[in-house]
């Protein structure tokens, strides 16, 4: 449309017949001018006279409807650049609206701008037509031609003006999408910049810790590994799409803000690591020193109660001994493992350590407690029933408040404690009692009655 244009408005060159006409017209002008003055006044009147020798174009109605035509032109002229220059505008901001927005909306504003398109190619041709078919510039216009030449070209005029008005009107309905593209677009740069700001962070982080004299090797594959990410976003949202541009952005800046951070803590790493493996080791030392003192416990269980009351203990001196050495085994291995940088393998050992000194620290610890508990019951076991037997009453209270019966669900477990707990009591006579299970017995009572107290407030609870 742009080269037809500048076609159509080019200045209009004279013609050879134009110019001898004129050099004609000078050249009696001076013959006139030369005459004595009697004769230049009888000359004059047949100059001008209209005897077919002089065409009408050059004066009179002829040049009003030439201006006229011309004048036409140059308005067609000017709606055609404006028409041009609309859609140009409009294109813009249909690329803008599809580079963001995947939505039906914006396939259907893209489909219907090709539509516009082919109306502006049809209305742009037949203002050309027009324009090609009218040479404005010709000696020999008759006022006929000029009026036709001003009629189409004021029609090809009215045409590329009501197809601007309407694709004004379509580009306002677009509003609403072009905002949200727009909006979309403003986020891409600032996206963009964080991302490259995270990762320049991220390898100032790794700087200093390995400054420290760590190595930090992990950190610094996870961020290598990021670089083809930022070649694409160096690229740019027009090769990769606005929504994938930003979505890469923002993943890129997850993954360097972790590994900033991961290398930032990673000092305070490596010092809580070596504090536990001084800690643990204390640990290990403890546990050994009290596992030794186990065998004489089990010499006093042994003793002064029967053999159900401590046989299950019988191994806890060497199985402690051999935690412990597989405790310290791990300490070792969590040593070298920290020494070599490795430091999840580090942190699984110490785990491992930690678990392995509880289990025998209880195991350890279980042996003087039951000599404890044994000694305490076998003096006075009525505290022990008394107390089991106010929980089964607790819940019995609690099973029967509101109600002149109690649920089944709650009496049956309860009247079963009650007749549980009055069998250990029983179990009791005899020579060498068996405490321990006297003991394991009034626990299990209490258990009981928990679980029905439970139930009933949790059926409260619920409104049933």
């Amino acid at each position: 449309m742009t080269a037809t244009f500048t076609q159509s408005v080019r200045p209009a060159g004279r013609r050879p017949g134009a110019v001898a006409a004129l050099g004609a017209a000078v050249r009696d002008t001076v013959t006139l001018a030369l005459l004595p003055l009697p004769l230049l006044v009888a000359a004059v009147p047949a100059a001008f006279a209209g005897g077919g020798t002089r065409r009408w174009g050059r004066g009179g109605r002829g040049e009003g409807q030439r201006a006229d035509a011309q004048a036409a032109k140059d308005a067609a002229a000017a709606a055609f650049y404006e028409l041009d220059t609309a859609q140009r505008d409009l294109r813009i901001s249909i690329e803008t609206i599809t580079a963001v927005d995947p939505s039906p909306a914006a396939r259907k504003a893209a489909a219907d701008f090709e539509a516009f398109g082919r109306r502006v190619d049809e209305v742009s041709h037949t203002y050309i037509s027009a324009v090609d078919a009218h040479d404005l510039d010709r000696d020999d216009l008759d006022a006929g031609t000029a009026a036709r030449a001003r009629a189409d070209l004021a029609k090809a005029k009215d045409e590329l003006v009501r197809v601007k008005a309407d694709l004004e009107r379509f580009g306002q309905s677009l509003g609403p999408l072009l905002e949200t593209a727009e909006t979309q677009l403003a986020r891409v740069a600032p996206a963009v910049e964080r991302a490259r700001q995270g990762l320049l962070a991220a390898s100032d982080a790794l700087d200093a810790v390995r400054a420290s004299g760590l190595k930090a090797d992990d950190l610094a594959a996870r961020l290598a590994a990021l670089a083809p990410e930022l070649t694409k976003l160096n690229q740019g949202a027009g090769q990769h799409g606005v929504q994938e541009t930003i979505q890469r952005a923002e993943r890129v800046l997850r993954e360097a803000g972790a590994i900033g951070g991961e290398a930032a803590a990673l000092p305070q790493k490596a010092a809580d690591i070596d504090k536990r493996l001084v800690s643990l080791r204390t640990r290990a030392q403890a546990i050994t020193t009290r596992a030794a003192g186990v065998e004489p416990v089990l010499s006093e269980l042994r003793r002064r109660y029967s053999a159900a009351c401590w046989q299950d203990l019988q191994q806890v001196p060497d199985e402690a001994t051999r935690a412990v050495a597989q405790a310290e085994q791990k300490l070792r291995e969590a040593r070298q493992a920290r020494d070599e940088q490795r430091w999840p393998d580090a942190l699984a050992g110490l785990t491992t350590v930690r678990a392995l000194l509880n289990s025998t620290d209880e195991a350890v610890s279980a042996a003087g407690e039951r000599l404890r508990r044994l000694d305490e019951v076998s003096f006075d076991h009525a505290k022990e029933v008394e107390r089991t037997r106010f929980a089964i009453r607790d819940a019995q209270r609690l099973a029967m408040a509101g109600r002149s019966t109690p649920d089944p669900r709650h009496a049956r477990p309860l009247d079963d404690a009650v007749a549980r707990l009055d069998r250990a009591v029983a179990n009791l006579e005899g020579r060498h009692p068996d405490w321990w299970h006297f003991l394991t017995e009034t626990e299990a009572v209490r258990r009981t009655a928990a679980d029905v107290v439970q139930k009933i407030r949790g059926e409260l609870g619920a409104g049933q």
